[in-house]
This record gives C-alpha cells, sequence and structure tokens, in this order.
C-alpha cells in the first residue's frame, strides 16, 4: 500500500537530524562520512532483509535454499556488519570499535566493489569523537536515529529515491561546508545543464576526471534512457572517493569504475598501455589549483601537454588538456566548467587557448551566473569542445549571467534558464556554420555565433563581453522635470522648518 513508502522527504528529515549528535563535536566536512556511511550501512541491511523475506516466501521452510539465493546477490551482508547487530550493542562500552569491525568485515566479503572503502574512516577515534564516555553516548543516539529508517526497496515510495536522498544530503552537507563543498560537490541544476549541453546517447562511455561525490556523472546517466552506457571517473580525495562509490552503488550503478588517485600526475584510467578513451569526458575541476605539477607536465608519458604546459599556479588547462586527450578522435565531446580567467589570460594559457581553437576543438562558452557555487562567489563558465565539429568553425557565446533564482546562500539556475541555454545551443548545432567572417547575433544582449575571423581579432580572447554585447543605455535625465522636483523640496523643507520653529518656539526653546 502506497501510504505506507517512506519518502525521500522522510529520510532526509531523520538522517538530517541525526547529524545533531555530530554537529558539536566536529564540522561538516568530517560528520558527513559517517553519516553518509551509516545510511549507506543502513540501505544494504534493509535490502538483505527483504530480499531474505522474499526468498523465505519463495522457498518455504528451505533456509539452505534461501543461504544460497542470499549468496547471489548484489552484495553479500556478513552478520557483523548488519545495522541490526549494530543497534543490538548500542550500549556496549566498545560500540565504536564494533561498528569499524563491521564495516571491515563488509569490505572483506564484497573485495570487488569495496576495497579500501572504508579505510579512511573509523567510529572508534578519540580524534573525532572524544573520550570514550562521549564516544559511546554519541554513536548509541546516532544509532538511534538510523533505526527509525526503513529503506527497504519494497518501502521506498521508488527505485531512485535512497539515491537521490543520499544526493540530496550531499548538497546539503556541501551548503554547510563553505569553501571546502566545492572539492566534492557541484550543484546538482549546473550538473543538469552541462549533462545536457554534452548530449549523451546511448551505448556512450562516461567519464569525470574530477569525480567528487559523483552527481555530475550520475546526472550525465539520467539523460540516456536505459542502461546502456559505462561510467569512469577518478577522484584524488580518499574520503570523497568512497563516497563516489556508495553514491555509485545506491543509484545501482554497480558497474561504474572509480579510481582513487591524482589525474593529472598519476591517471589510472589506462588502457593497452595509453589512456582510456571516453565519448563524452565532463569535469568541474578545482579552479586554478595551484602546484598542480607543472614540473613533471613536459616529460608527460601520454604526451598530454603538447599544447603547451599550463602555469604551475593555476592548473585550470591541465585539466581541460587532459579531458580533451581522452576524448575520442572520431566523436569526443567535452563539457568543463572553469573560471573565467581562462578565457583571457596570457602567457602559455593564452598559447594554448589559441592553439585549441585552431584545431577547431572549441564549440562553446557560456558565462554563468555568480555565486552558483559552494565556497566562491566568482562567476564561472562553461566551456564545450568537439572533435566532431566537421566544416564548422563558428564559435557559440551566451551570456547566461543574469538569468537565475535567489536562494538562501546562493543563486540557482531555474528551469527555464537551464532550457534557454540548451535550446540557444541545440538552435546553434542545427543551423550550418556562417560563410563570411563577420559573426552573428543570434539573440540580443544573450547570445553570439563567432566566426574564425572574430576570435582572431581578438587575439584568441574569449571574454564573453568581447562577443555579447550586453551594454544598457542609462534613459535619459530630464532636466527641466529634476529642477522642478528640486524646487518643490526646497518649499517643503521651508515650510517643514517654518513650522519646527513655531513649535519650539511654543515651548519657550527658542
Amino acid at each position: 500500500m502506497t501510504q505506507n513508502k517512506i519518502t525521500q522527504k522522510e529520510i532526509n528529515n531523520i538522517v538530517w537530524k541525526a547529524c545533531d549528535s555530530l554537529r558539536p563535536v566536529m564540522g561538516s566536512g568530517s560528520y558527513k562520512d559517517y553519516i553518509l556511511t551509516l545510511l549507506f550501512v543502513k540501505y544494504l541491511s534493509d535490502m538483505w532483509k527483504d530480499k531474505e523475506e522474499q526468498y523465505r516466501l519463495k522457498y518455504p521452510d528451505n533456509e539452505e535454499m534461501v543461504k544460497r539465493q542470499m549468496q547471489r546477490e548484489r552484495f553479500l551482508l556478513p552478520d557483523i556488519s548488519k545495522f541490526e547487530y549494530l543497534y543490538e550493542n548500542r550500549a556496549e562500552s566498545n560500540v565504536g570499535e564494533i561498528i569499524d569491525m563491521g564495516l571491515a568485515a563488509l569490505e572483506d566479503a564484497n573485495r570487488s566493489k569495496l576495497a579500501m572503502v572504508f579505510r579512511s574512516i573509523s567510529f572508534n577515534s578519540e580524534t573525532v569523537f572524544g573520550p570514550t564516555k562521549q564516544r559511546n553516548a554519541i554513536l548509541k543516539n546516532l544509532l538511534v536515529d538510523f533505526s527509525k529508517l526503513d529503506l527497504k526497496p519494497s518501502h521506498l515510495e521508488g527505485n531512485d529515491v535512497i539515491g537521490d536522498s543520499y544526493e540530496f544530503l550531499i548538497s546539503l552537507f556541501a551548503g554547510e561546508a563553505g569553501k571546502k563543498a566545492g572539492e566534492f560537490y557541484t550543484p546538482g541544476e549546473v550538473s543538469t545543464l552541462l549533462a545536457k549541453l554534452v548530449n549523451p546517447q546511448p551505448g556512450n562511455r562516461i567519464c569525470d576526471p574530477t569525480s567528487g561525490s559523483g552527481s555530475l556523472l550520475i546526472k550525465v546517466a539520467k539523460e540516456i534512457p536505459g542502461k546502456n552506457y559505462s561510467l569512469y571517473g577518478q577522484e584524488n580525495n580518499g574520503s570523497t572517493w568512497a563516497l563516489c562509490l556508495m553514491n555509485m552503488f545506491l543509484h545501482e550503478q554497480d558497474s561504474a569504475t572509480i579510481k582513487w588517485g591524482d589525474t593529472i600526475n598519476n591517471p589510472l584510467l589506462i588502457e593497452n598501455d595509453s589512456l582510456m578513451k571516453f565519448n563524452i569526458v565532463v569535469a568541474n575541476p578545482p579552479f586554478s589549483l595551484d602546484k598542480w605539477g607543472a614540473e613533471n607536465a613536459s616529460a608527460d608519458k601520454f604526451g598530454r601537454f603538447h599544447r603547451g604546459v599550463p602555469p604551475k599556479s593555476k592548473g585550470d588547462y591541465a585539466f581541460i588538456s587532459h579531458m580533451i586527450e581522452t576524448a575520442n578522435e572520431t566523436d569526443g565531446r567535452v563539457g568543463v566548467i572553469v573560471p573565467h580567467g581562462v578565457l583571457f589570460r596570457g602567457s602559455s594559457e593564452g598559447k594554448i587557448r589559441k592553439e585549441l581553437i585552431e584545431e577547431n576543438l572549441l564549440d562553446a562558452v557560456i558565462g554563468l551566473p555568480a555565486n552558483l557555487f559552494f565556497g566562491t562567489g566568482i562567476p564561472a563558465a562553461i566551456l564545450i569542445f568537439d572533435k566532431a565539429r566537421g566544416a564548422n568553425k563558428d564559435v557559440l557565446f551566451i551570456d547566461a549571467s543574469k538569468d537565475f533564482g535567489s536562494a538562501k546562500n546562493q543563486n540557482v539556475l531555474r528551469g527555464q534558464d537551464i532550457e534557454r541555454i540548451v535550446s540557444t545551443f541545440k538552435a546553434y548545432k542545427a543551423t550550418p556554420p556562417l560563410t563570411g567572417e563577420q559573426g552573428e547575433v543570434l539573440a540580443d544582449k544573450y547570445a553570439y555565433r563567432a566566426t574564425v575571423a572574430d576570435l582572431a581579432e581578438n587575439d584568441y580572447n574569449l571574454n564573453i563581453p568581447r562577443y555579447v554585447d550586453t551594454f544598457e543605455e542609462e534613459a535619459e535625465v530630464d532636466i527641466k522635470e529634476v529642477h522642478q522636483n528640486l524646487v518643490g523640496l526646497k518649499k517643503q523643507l521651508s515650510e517643514v522648518e517654518a513650522q519646527m520653529e513655531k513649535y519650539l518656539t511654543n515651548l519657550n526653546l527658542l
């Protein structure tokens, strides 16, 4: 009966309340790992229980057959890893150690999927949770809060509820985490926009080389009907990599390949001793990363920096270069979120930018509103590259900086804002390239189709105001009307002063 189904909102409320136990002792940048790990364990436990019940109905009085069938499930769940076991031991003096042992057993039983996932997290850490008495009280409260959840798949409102709840909670943690949030989360609306712009198709191989918690990869996958695609990613931060893997499993993306390591200095998505190639490559890399590995770039064994080595204090073009080199030569599409400096900075970045344009790889430059991203108020842009541009050498510029809605702490892209950008991009892709050297205004103060001659004239500077004229003429000032208003105000002031003097005289104050 649908009235008993648990909704995403109910899950969110219970889990968010559970965070109250951790907020006094640690910041959201830390407690998100513990909360989301427990949510994952609770889901696996309830899913296991659900399956057992189904098999017992199917094979009554045949417990051996039930056990045999359970060994074929997505995950194996040792008894000491089950949430029920952890909950039963919630009052034990070593409850933190009991939880850690359960996680280790879960990892060992599912090494092909969960190897190393829980190694960077300990519920028995005095450094994290405080002395034993405090630690035990916190963990007991956490287990009690999570016991209120029933995450059996048969009790969920839909298949995506638990995965979407996980995503929503990550976004809430990002809202609390401030500047560090950008390291693990791209706002959902921006991910949706980028996913639609790269236009993934059935059969595509899709990669995010800076995958964070995996939200962008999942958004791209959701653009494809069915499951005919493959997902790949790499993440440098160990705890964020673990979140990404759990996020994939909760969205039933069990076949996703997510590697743990530094994409620039140690790319791990390798095939036949070469960089693996993809139909779609998307990313929200760290903005202007300092010390990204410039000293080793010229000797890169994969030749990713043949257009030039980016400056050591700004790694934006290092990530762009990597993404382009991992895109299929015949049909590879790349979508990357960048700070605006990428569009116009000179020196080695200017050289790389010029070569990318001359190779006819750049397809579109889209300026986004300010204050969209957690931890930074600066506006960003999306660059779209396409290795199958054919005869089209034009570049689309969109200034979407004024189209947004205001939320509590930051701006958001609304549905109509996303639709306007995507429809403008699709219309540009559907029309033949310009035949002359002169560019074309596609939408006044919003979109411009630039030719190679336009770009060359601007010395390959991609600063959007050079192409999209956003100048707003100020309204003419009616000097006569202003003068009349001023005379009227002076008259009113004189009358008020006279009245004030009269009052003060009557009060014998003058």
